[in-house]
C-alpha cells in the first residue's frame, strides 16, 4: 500500500461522498428545486461535509489505533503506512478545509459544522466505549448534513427534512451496532461497551434489525404528506428491500463475517436511499 492510497484509505472516500451529496440532499429537500443544487452554498456545503468527514475519519483511526491493531491490522496507521501525528495532521488539514466552506456558506453553517465536529470528537474519545449512546452520537454526525443543507440555503431547518433525518438516524443506528459485531474481539478486550460485548451478537444482531426495519417504517410518511413525486418511490423501495435483506441475513447468520458483508451492502442501501431522496423532492 503506497502513501497516497493509504490517505485515501484513511479519509473513506465513499463515506465523504455520502456526506457531500447528503447537504445536497438536504438543499433540495429544503428548498423543492433542483436548479439550487448549482448555488455556491451547495457547493461549498458539499465541500464541507466531504472535508469534515475526511478528518473525522482521520481522527477515528487515530484513537482507534491500539483496536484496529486486533481487529484491522492492514489499516493505514497499524500497518505502520502512516504514522499517528501523521493521521492527525491529515484530520487538521481537512477540518480547516471543512470550516473555511462553512464560513463562506453563512455563519449558522459554520455554526452547525463546529456542532457536528465538537459532537463526533466526543464520540471518538469519550462516546465510543459507551456503546448504544455512542452509537446515537454517530448517527447524529451522519444526520446532520442533511439539515446543514437546509440551513444553507434556507437559514431554518424545513419540516421535510426532519422526516428524512429521522430515516438516516435508524437506518445508521443499525449500521453502528452491526459494526459492533465486527468489531467484538477487539472492543471487549478494549472494554468498549457496544451491544455485542454485553450482551452477545445475537442480541446485537436483533437490535440492528429492529433499527434497519424502523427506518423502511417511516418511508411512506413522504409520499403520504406530498413532500416527493412520483419518482421517489422505486428507489426507495429498492433501499427498503435491501434493508429488510440485510436485516434478515443478520438475523441468520450474525457471526462476525456475516456482520462484515452487511456492514458494507448497507453502504450500497444508502446511496440509493440518497437518489431516491434527491430524485423525488426534485421539482
Amino acid at each position: 500500500m503506497s502513501k497516497l492510497d493509504a490517505y485515501f484509505r484513511i479519509m473513506r472516500p465513499v463515506n465523504c461522498l455520502m456526506m457531500g451529496f447528503a447537504v445536497a440532499v438536504g438543499s433540495v429537500l429544503a428548498s423543492s428545486n433542483v436548479l439550487n443544487l448549482l448555488r455556491p452554498n451547495v457547493f461549498y456545503g458539499f465541500i464541507t461535509g466531504f472535508a469534515l468527514t475526511a478528518g473525522s475519519m482521520a481522527i477515528n483511526d487515530y484513537f482507534d489505533r491500539e483496536i484496529d491493531a486486533i481487529n484491522e491490522p492492514k489499516r493505514p496507521i497499524p500497518s505502520g503506512v502512516i504514522k499517528p501525528r501523521e493521521a492527525l495532521g491529515f484530520a487538521f488539514v481537512s477540518a480547516m478545509i471543512g470550516f473555511l466552506a462553512a464560513f463562506s456558506t453563512n455563519i449558522f453553517s459554520l455554526v452547525l459544522a463546529a456542532v457536528s465536529w465538537v459532537l463526533f470528537t466526543t464520540y471518538t474519545i469519550v462516546g465510543k466505549r459507551s456503546g448504544l449512546p455512542g452509537n446515537f452520537l454517530v448517527s447524529t454526525c451522519v444526520a446532520i448534513p442533511f439539515i446543514y443543507g437546509s440551513v444553507a440555503l434556507t437559514n431554518a431547518v424545513q419540516l421535510n427534512v426532519l422526516i428524512f433525518v429521522s430515516m438516516v438516524f435508524l437506518s445508521n443506528t443499525g449500521r453502528e451496532i452491526t459494526k459492533g459485531i465486527v468489531d467484538i474481539v477487539g472492543d471487549r478486550k478494549q472494554k468498549v461497551q457496544t451491544l455485542a460485548v454485553r450482551f452477545g451478537d445475537k442480541f446485537a444482531a436483533i437490535a440492528a434489525a429492529l433499527f434497519y426495519i424502523s427506518a423502511t417504517l417511516l418511508t411512506p410518511i413522504p409520499v403520504l404528506f406530498g413532500l416527493v413525486s412520483f419518482w421517489f418511490i422505486p428507489l426507495v423501495a429498492v433501499t427498503d428491500i435491501g434493508l429488510v435483506y440485510s436485516s434478515l441475513s443478520l438475523l441468520r447468520d450474525h457471526s462476525r463475517e456475516s456482520a462484515r458483508r452487511v456492514k458494507r451492502i448497507v453502504l450500497l442501501w444508502f446511496v440509493v436511499g440518497l437518489l431516491a431522496f434527491l430524485i423525488g423532492a426534485a421539482r
